[in-house]
C-alpha cells in the first residue's frame, strides 16, 4: 500500500505518520496477496474536533471511513476498526454471492477465527409507499417533519426517483438516478 497523508490545520509529524500506516497496514492480513492500492489519508483539526478520513480505492472494491475524536489517536483507531468491520462484511457478503474463480472474492484471506463474522443480513421490517411528485425543498422539509435522516421522492422537474439526505454537518445532500 502506498500512503498518502495530509494534514489540515494540523502538521502531519512522523509519529503521526508512522501510527497511520502501523494501524492502517494491518488490513493487509485481511487479503490474499499485498495490496497495490494508494491509501487516502485526511487529517483534519476544527476547534476541538480531529476528523481522519481514509480512502482506498482498488479493484471492484472502494473501503471508506470517517471518524472524529477528542485525539487524532484515537480516531486513527477509531477508523481502522471501521475498515476492518467493512471488509469483514464485505468479504462475507462476496462470499456468499461469488462462488466461481476469477471473482473478486479471491481478493480476501481467510479471516482470523476470532474475528469472523457470520451475520446474515436479516431484514427486520419492510414498508412500501407511494412516492408523491415534489421539489427538493419540499422533500427536505418531508423528511424534517417525519425526523429522518433521508427521504425518498419523486421529483417533479424530472420524473426520476431522488434521495435527499441530512449530512453529518448538518447540510443536506441530493441523490439522482441515472
Amino acid at each position: 500500500m502506498k500512503f498518502e497523508i495530509r494534514g489540515e490545520n494540523i502538521t502531519v509529524t512522523d509519529a503521526l505518520n508512522d501510527y497511520i500506516k502501523k494501524k492502517l497496514g494491518k488490513i493487509e492480513r485481511y487479503f490474499d496477496s499485498e495490496i497495490n492500492a494508494d491509501v487516502h489519508v485526511r487529517m483534519k483539526v476544527y476547534n476541538s474536533k480531529q476528523t481522519i478520513e481514509v480512502t482506498i480505492p482498488m479493484k471492484g472494491l472502494l473501503l471508506r471511513a470517517e471518524e472524529s475524536d477528542q485525539d487524532m489517536y484515537a480516531a486513527i483507531d477509531q477508523v481502522a476498526e471501521k475498515l476492518e468491520r467493512q471488509i469483514r462484511k464485505h468479504k462475507t457478503k462476496i462470499n456468499r454471492k461469488f462462488r466461481n474463480e476469477g471473482s473478486i472474492k479471491n481478493l480476501f484471506a481467510e479471516a482470523p477465527a476470532d474475528k469472523r463474522e457470520d451475520a446474515a443480513f436479516e431484514i427486520v421490517r419492510k414498508k412500501s409507499f407511494h412516492l408523491k411528485p415534489m421539489n427538493v425543498e419540499e422533500a427536505i422539509l418531508q423528511m424534517n417533519m417525519l425526523g429522518h435522516s433521508f427521504f425518498i421522492f419523486s421529483n417533479a422537474e424530472t420524473n426520476d426517483t431522488n434521495v435527499v439526505y441530512k449530512r453529518k454537518d448538518g447540510k443536506y445532500a441530493l441523490i439522482e438516478t441515472e
